[in-house]
């Protein structure tokens, strides 16, 4: 198996490591609030952060050269994530993925505001017929539409924030640095919540809380161990294979039966997307894999 090759197998089984994650959240339900769930899932995805910087050998790997721009991360981050959370805990898994997709449709609409990148027509264009793909996922009017689905485009649009956020840091930070100082971030802000709407989980809970965490912690060490082998422009494509495991555990484990609506729109989505990819790569925008920061999810 050549580089590229053992890319797209770590990209494939951070997938899969995401999604048990997601999936261990829907299994804790409303019953643990969101605060709750989001301060155990960061604090446990410490521990794989713990071991990068060890691995790295030195402290000054964690070392903040923008510190507001962490601030703002960790804000849109913590939104994000915490909207996430609360839509696995109460839609269809396979439904709030595929939503989800339209995140890179926000980053390259913001770009010529926020990073100063102009987008052609082409872009522009994918841009437009991609949300016509979320809008058959959304199905706004129609029979069946559930509103609670319009926040999953709140936590997308912050999580495009976030994505757009790790491309400024990742100018002069490194990778460890923008995942740790999240993470710090994120535990102290829900620590300040916790005792306010503190639920003691039972046995299955507590594992399920760390479960989330590593499983989280753990995807994200394997994605940047994929990284280092490919460019962004050939992960892309796989990285989409969420939407088949999303869709098989929610099936399995309670039953969910994505309607046709769902896979034409992520289809169309996931079309977009891998367009804007291209253009990208074909423009430079990308650069090389080892200069990226990891993903964002934790």
């Amino acid at each position: 198996m050549g580089q590229a090759g053992r890319g797209i197998a770590l990209m494939l089984l951070s997938t899969l490591f995401f999604a048990g994650m997601n999936a261990s959240v829907k299994s804790l339900g409303p019953a643990i609030p969101t605060e709750q769930v989001l301060f155990f899932r960061n604090l446990f995805a410490l521990l794989p952060v713990a071991a990068m910087v060890w691995r790295a050998g030195s402290l000054s790997v964690l070392k903040p050269n923008r510190p507001l721009q962490h601030v703002w991360r960790a804000a849109a981050g913590l939104v994000s994530l915490g909207t996430f959370f609360w839509c696995y805990a109460r839609l269809p898994l396979a439904d709030v993925i595929a939503v989800s997709f339209s995140a890179p449709l926000f980053v390259t609409a913001l770009s010529p505001w926020l990073l100063g990148e102009a987008v052609g027509p082409r872009r522009w264009a994918a841009v437009v017929v991609g949300f016509l793909g979320t809008l058959l996922i959304v199905r706004p009017g129609q029979s069946g539409f559930d509103p609670q689905l319009l926040l999953v485009l709140v936590a997308t649009f912050f999580y495009a924030q976030v994505l757009i956020s790790v491309r400024k840091l990742n100018r002069t930070d490194t990778p460890t640095a923008i995942v740790f100082w999240y993470l710090v971030i994120s535990v102290a802000a829900t620590a300040l919540a916790l005792p306010f709407v503190w639920v003691t989980p039972s046995l299955q809970g507590w594992l399920l809380l760390i479960g989330l965490g590593l499983f989280g912690g753990v995807a994200q060490l394997i994605v940047t161990a994929a990284f280092r082998y490919a460019d962004a422009a050939v992960l892309a494509p796989f990285d989409y294979a969420s939407i088949l495991w999303g869709s098989t555990l929610g099936w399995l484990i309670w039953g969910e039966v994505p309607k046709h609506t769902l896979w034409a729109g992520a289809a169309v989505l996931i079309a977009s997307g891998l367009y804007i990819a291209h253009r990208e790569a074909r423009l430079g925008l990308l650069g090389r894999a080892r200069r990226r920061a990891p993903p964002a999810e934790l």
